[in-house]
């Protein structure tokens, strides 16, 4: 079987843990490399055996012919990155935060739409094995009918002059943050765990004054199935874990028959209800990468889809959902109402 050619355009930190993915695949080779400064491409190209780097985009294309580009840049080049694969007919992931606007993703998805080509969004929360064993649990029956979800972001790293500025200093400009560089994360786990949103309330804050953007929030949705949501974001304050950015915080989800929670180390455990214990569940993952290796699990289901293994999750037509709850925070934070959808 011959290899999936992969280009990637990107090169700034997290561009890391998607290289190392790509490069553990046997049946993947990366084929090119592009970034608008020379000095980080060539360091990634050094690490990973990229035979080729580049600074433009459509002449890496052009000349390359990749089966697949990862887009691994911030949203502001998304538009722009995603229109040029399309052109080409090239199936293309997009890092998340997807484009800057809903509008701009929803011409990036139209693009991609009118070629028939694929389009993927890299959301790696919903591939994070604490997350798919949720899903495989609630859909099995395990905690009975959900009634609620709620999910306390905790990373610790948004304090200070300095917050964000050694990892991604872009973080630090970015005039909406919060709810769409890492609420919009959990916005698509709760729709992974309990289906649609059908209306949303948030109140959104700044507490660092070296920010731009929101960094603490509290959003109320209701799902289609009745059940309801609670995201309880504070990038300032840590929890208890040795490593914060493994889950980001902790999750309940509570139904009719038990409670579910995941923890700061990755553990499930399951109260039945009238019992005062908790019982761990076990289930097979790796602390490898970012968050139980969900950047490769992710990239993995792509590669699976274009050699014909099943459906692809987070296509950008189904990820539009998301940006339209997205908006509806915002929209709901201005106005101090409640946004249906």
């Amino acid at each position: 079987m011959a290899k999936l050619r992969v280009a990637c355009v990107g090169a700034g930190y997290f561009s890391r843990f998607q290289y190392e993915a790509w490069a553990r695949m046997p049946d993947v080779a990366l084929v090119a490399a592009c970034n608008r400064s020379p000095e980080p491409v060539r360091a990634v190209a050094t690490t990973y055996a990229i035979p080729t780097t580049y600074d433009d985009v459509a002449e890496m294309l052009d000349r390359e012919r990749p089966d697949l580009l990862d887009i691994i840049t911030p949203p502001e080049t998304h538009l722009a990155y995603v229109q040029e694969a399309a052109r080409r007919r090239i199936p293309a992931i997009c890092q998340k935060a997807f484009c800057r606007t809903l509008a701009e993703a929803e011409t990036a998805t139209a693009a991609a739409a009118a070629a028939g080509s694929l389009l993927v969004v890299h959301e790696n929360f919903r591939f994070q094995p604490w997350h798919q064993e949720a899903s495989r649990i609630i859909a099995a029956g395990g905690i009975g009918e959900p009634y609620q979800v709620s999910f306390r972001l905790r990373p610790g790293d948004g304090q200070g002059p300095r917050a964000y500025l050694d990892r991604q200093p872009y973080f630090q400009q970015m005039e909406r943050f919060l709810v769409h560089e890492t609420a919009i994360h959990l916005i698509d786990t709760f729709r992974f765990l309990l289906g649609e949103v059908t209306g949303v309330f948030a109140r959104l804050k700044r507490l660092n004054p070296a920010i731009k953007g929101e960094d603490a929030g509290l959003i109320l949705l209701d799902f289609s199935s009745g059940a309801r949501g609670l995201f309880d974001g504070n990038r300032l304050v840590d929890h208890a874990t040795d490593n914060c950015r493994r889950t980001m915080g902790e999750m309940l989800v509570e139904g009719s028959e038990a409670v579910l929670r995941l923890d700061g180390r990755g553990r499930l455990l399951r109260r039945a209800r009238g019992s005062a214990q908790e019982e761990e569940i076990a289930y097979s993952w790796e602390d490898r990468g970012f968050g139980g290796d969900c950047v490769y699990r992710l990239q993995r289901h792509v590669v699976d889809h274009l050699r014909g293994h099943g459906p692809a999750m987070n296509r950008a037509a189904d990820y539009l959902a998301n940006l339209r709850v997205e908006q509806a925070v915002y929209d709901s934070d201005r106005s101090g109402r409640w946004i249906a959808l």
